[in-house]
């Protein structure tokens, strides 16, 4: 007989998801939209949760399902699980969605936990599987099959897009700090993450079969090798290589995640969210990787699955919550109010270059500002760190979420040996920064390869600095007097009057591998330049 799962997992999930996924406490969520929860209607009875074998493509998967008790036909949303954890995850949601009328059933992906196989990280495999929970939701349920929706966080929403890709009965996406393109999240500007790589490893260690596939695949990209085959495998599982696939089925797609994601950087949302075609929707919050949509998971009050109500009940369920009649980019800023705008170009609409200029010698500080100049130069060393970091994943970015206060250092303890620091004039007025800061370096007699960190800081007059958005950036392409663009992660920042935009330029971080060589330095020359995106 099938081993079946008791309710211990439960306090083995909670611990594994702070620790692997989550790592902090998530933001205080915003009220729920009453009017779509009164337009849905009041709860309606529902069935217990009950515990079923599935059978996949070539494996046996773990699932539950629950429904409402009253005969009739559907609308029914599927839960793949999160990477490291079962279909234990969502019986908070389950249960709600159950009560709004809807046909839930949540599994376990292959290779996790007691579902059977290896990991596919969402590969062909998975997406037979998801088709094969569909037929048996259809089959075995008060499922309507023209209204089946898909959802889940981190692994989960990664399988739910990918999955309308390739089955068209999904008519309606929900993706939580999900990915479009594995590729940039593996290596964003030619930078693999160190961190957030090794912490799936962890999982699929400890809670899956990871299998040779995988194993393979993680060892080599720690490896730094076969980095052309890592990347064709990555490809494979991205949403974006099927972005026509997705565009012809036609899906209403609501994507929803956080500007400090340090799984998936939202840069890569931006650009597929911009291709969709479908009936659409992004929301951006402040947070890390699942963040967000923690306290839903823990059946709070959560805005990010306030949303996804809204959408399921407009696209599946046919109740107007007038979601349709809203901008459909909702961004909140760090440290302003919810924001709507048409689509994503909209965010910002004016650009301001900011200069990087000479070195002064009293406090080793260059003006960021004004029309790029040359005649100067500042070295940096390869192998040293400095007090400017993007700090832990999941971590310094949650905790910044749940405080209202993001990371902070006092700038004169940034080594001007180590980094370059440039900072800005103060301006009279609230600088409202939105989207994706660009930085444009020049290098003179760069080794063959190389990496640099770029820190966007926010300058108050007593030197505090609170870290705004950063990325790195590699080169292995060849040395020599080159150039260097860096897109920083997307954000939404308002800048007070008053206050210093200050960029500071190391070449170390712990979050990143990074392609130095060792006592060896960098040097970065006159013509450089920071471009700032403002509303």
């Amino acid at each position: 007989m099938a081993r079946r799962r008791s309710t211990l997992p439960i306090r083995l999930l909670s611990a594994v998801t702070a620790t692997v996924l989550t790592g902090a406490a998530a933001v205080t969520p915003a009220a729920a939209d009453s009017a779509a929860v009164r337009t849905a209607g009041a709860p309606v009875a529902t069935t217990g949760f009950r515990f079923v074998d599935v059978p996949g493509a070539d494996v046996t998967l773990k699932a539950n399902v629950i429904a409402p008790s009253a005969a009739g036909r559907y609308p029914a949303v599927i839960l793949p699980s999160s990477w490291g954890l079962n279909d234990l995850e969502y019986l908070a949601q389950a249960k709600a969605l159950a009560a709004r009328g809807y046909v839930v059933v949540s599994y376990t992906p292959r290779g996790w936990w007691a579902s059977g196989g290896e990991i596919d990280t969402a590969g062909p495999r998975d997406m037979a599987d998801l088709s094969r929970i569909i037929d048996w939701t259809i089959a075995n349920t008060a499922a309507d099959p023209a209204r089946i929706g898909a959802a889940g966080i981190s692994y989960g929403a990664g399988l739910s897009v990918l999955g309308s890709a390739f089955d068209p009965r999904i008519r309606a996406v929900a993706m939580m700090s999900g990915w479009t393109d594995l590729t940039y999240s593996l290596y964003g500007d030619s930078t693999r993450h160190q961190q957030s790589a090794g912490l799936l490893k962890l999982a699929a260690d400890l809670l899956g079969n990871a299998g040779p596939e995988l194993t393979g695949k993680l060892g080599d990209f720690a490896a730094n090798r076969d980095i052309a085959e890592v990347s064709a495998w990555a490809n494979v599982r991205s949403p974006a290589t099927y972005i026509d696939a997705i565009n012809a089925n036609r899906p209403a797609v609501l994507i929803a995640n956080a500007w400090g994601d340090s799984f998936f950087p939202p840069n890569q949302l931006l650009d597929f969210y911009g291709r969709l075609t479908t009936p659409k929707r992004l929301e951006l919050r402040p947070g890390d990787h699942a963040i967000a949509e923690f306290t839903g998971v823990l059946g709070l009050e959560n805005d990010v699955w306030t949303s996804m109500y809204r959408w399921f009940d407009q696209h599946l369920a046919g109740i107007d919550t007038g979601v349709t009649r809203e901008p459909p980019v909702q961004v909140k800023p760090h440290n302003a109010a919810m924001e709507g705008y048409a689509d994503q170009a909209a965010l910002s609409s004016t650009t301001r270059r900011h200069g990087l200029g000479h070195i002064r010698r009293l406090d080793r500080t260059g003006l960021l500002g004004g029309d790029p100049n040359s005649g100067w130069s500042k070295t940096l060393p390869t192998d040293l760190d400095t007090r400017a970091n993007g700090g832990q994943v999941l971590i310094t970015n949650g905790v910044a979420a749940f405080t209202g206060e993001r990371p902070k250092i006092w700038l004169p303890t940034v080594n001007r040996d180590r980094a370059g620091v440039w900072a800005s004039e103060r301006p009279s007025t609230t600088q409202r920064i939105r989207g994706v800061p660009k930085l444009h370096l020049k290098l003179t007699g760069a080794a063959p390869q190389g990496t640099v960190v770029a820190y966007l800081y926010d300058l108050d007059p007593l030197g505090n600095a609170r870290l705004i958005t950063h990325a790195p950036a590699s080169w292995l392409d060849g040395g020599g007097d080159r150039t260097l663009d860096l897109n920083l992660s997307a954000t939404a920042y308002d800048l007070p009057a008053g206050h210093s935009l200050t960029l500071v330029v190391d070449t170390v971080d712990p979050l990143y591998y990074d392609e130095n060589a060792p006592d060896g330095s960098i040097t970065i020359s006159g013509g450089s330049y920071l471009d700032i995106p403002l509303k």
